[in-house]
């Protein structure tokens, strides 16, 4: 009888984690140097939930993504930005290079840091501000080569 009531409640425990890996992964595109080994620096720093999204797994080597949809997109692996007159942003001593997407999107990339990291938002489900601040701490882990010139603090407090 006991043995009974234990598998029932070992299929009950297999249903539900075997739902739970169902859930979709997010198909996000690798950038070039998604095997350099700072990416991985990055991956092991991230915060499992920006604001009210949770982390969620991504298809390729050093991405991720938070929000069902995706409300917030990472990438690691990128060329450093050149120099350039696209708005840049300081997030808790972050550079990002800020840039409008399509629709309601904006794309911030980290400036002076090789590789570089990108963040793609959408603005009507996540606060660029909130979400810079919450991945700076792991963007960190690269080392900043330059700054950008003028840039805007949002320290937090600014949308996207």
């Amino acid at each position: 009888m006991v043995l009974r009531k234990l598998s029932a409640a070992a299929i009950g425990l297999s249903t539900v984690v075997g739902l739970a890996a169902c859930a979709p992964v997010v198909v996000v595109e690798p950038q070039p140097h998604a095997t350099d080994p700072a990416c991985a620096d990055v991956m092991l720093r991230l915060p499992e939930v920006i604001g009210e999204h949770e982390k969620r797994r991504a298809s390729s080597q050093a991405t991720a993504a938070w929000g069902d949809p995706s409300a917030i997109v990472l990438r690691c692996g990128g060329e450093m930005p050149a120099p350039s007159t696209d708005h840049c942003v300081r997030a808790d001593d972050v550079d990002w290079v800020s840039r409008e997407g399509e629709g309601d999107t904006w794309t911030f990339e980290s400036y002076g840091r090789s590789p570089s990291v990108e963040i793609t938002l959408d603005t009507t489900q996540a606060a660029g501000a909130e979400s810079l601040s919450a991945l700076s701490a792991a963007v960190k882990q690269i080392e900043a080569q330059r700054e950008c010139v003028g840039a805007e603090d949002v320290g937090g407090k600014a949308e996207g």
